[in-house]
């Protein structure tokens, strides 16, 4: 049988068929292997990411707190309410928020012949869009800024800031020490044991003197301790609430009147919430009574707190 011809240009045309069919693979593979590649890049970065905070969604603000609570911060001073009264008190009004689930808030108002008293909440979920920076750190310098702004001391919970040296005592511990250094040690003594007599006498006179000398209790921390470890009423940061929290308290006289305003802000990871607690008198002479605004203040901050960590 005779051979058949060779043919050159179908040999070229195989060829370069299986070089296609080869450099096709080898491109699809190569795809495959730079999405593989991103992929793992982006998983790398992700990792690195920021937690997002605990919490993602707020509970209906008019609703958190509890009936018994919002009843005790509003007293009628014996004045009866009817149901559809109660409920309208009682009830709060919310305020007007676009994103339910970013910012929610509610006000309660009760007037009475004693005055006005004014019960507030604001919640807000903070989210940061920087993957270098939680949530919750986020709502830490948010918090930080609201301190700030109030000029609340730093320092613990009831810790009294540390009292300085007078002129006199750091006087006299200078003439102890050239005293001691001349060898004479007769004379330090001797006002030591002065300074020691005159702190007795003064501490025996202390339970004679009356707390009502005070007609503002907050002018004078000391006549109406609250259950802080420094029996201080003044504004002051609270290390047993949330994660971070201050608390603020003005008195403010005005021509229509006289107002104490109580504010509670506290951070519990990513959701920060403000607290305002006020009472109006038109009787100057009848100052809102620090003690009993803050204790209600702080007791409903800590329901509210709790109900939120649940």
């Amino acid at each position: 049988m005779p051979r058949k011809p060779f043919v050159p240009g179908a040999a070229v045309v195989v060829a370069a068929a299986l070089a296609a069919g080869l450099t096709g693979c080898t491109g699809s593979s190569s795809p495959d292997g730079g999405a593989a590649d991103a992929k793992s890049g982006d998983a790398a970065t992700s990792s690195q990411a920021a937690e997002p905070g605990r919490y993602q969604t707020l509970p209906e603000a008019c609703g958190l707190p509890s009936r018994k609570a919002i009843r005790g911060m509003l007293p009628g001073d014996g004045q009866s309410l009817s149901d559809a009264e109660a409920r309208k008190v009682y009830g709060g009004v919310a305020d007007i928020t676009y994103d339910t689930d970013r910012r929610v808030g509610c006000r309660w108002t009760r007037e009475t012949t004693a005055g006005t008293r004014h019960l507030g909440l604001d919640i807000q979920r903070v989210v940061s869009y920087d993957s270098a920076t939680s949530d919750e750190d986020k709502a830490q310098g948010i918090y930080d800024k609201k301190k700030l702004a109030a000029q609340i001391p730093s320092g613990g919970a009831g810790s009294p800031s540390p009292a300085a040296p007078s002129p006199s005592a750091s006087k006299g511990k200078g003439k102890g020490d050239e005293t001691v250094t001349n060898g004479s040690k007769d004379k330090s003594a001797t006002d030591k044991s002065a300074a020691e007599k005159s702190a007795t006498e003064k501490a025996g006179k202390a339970p004679s003197q009356s707390s009502s000398q005070t007609s503002d209790p907050s002018a004078d921390p000391s006549a109406d301790p609250s259950t802080d470890p420094s029996g201080s009423t003044a504004p002051r940061v609270l290390g047993d609430l949330g994660d971070a929290a201050f608390l603020n308290d003005k008195l403010v006289t005005a021509d229509s009147g006289v107002h104490r305003d109580v504010t509670v802000v506290f951070r519990t990871s990513n959701v920060i919430v403000q607290l305002t607690y006020d009472q109006w008198s038109t009787d100057k002479a009848m100052l809102p009574d620090s003690q009993e605004l803050q204790d209600k203040a702080r007791s409903l901050a800590t329901e509210l707190s709790d109900n939120l960590s649940e």
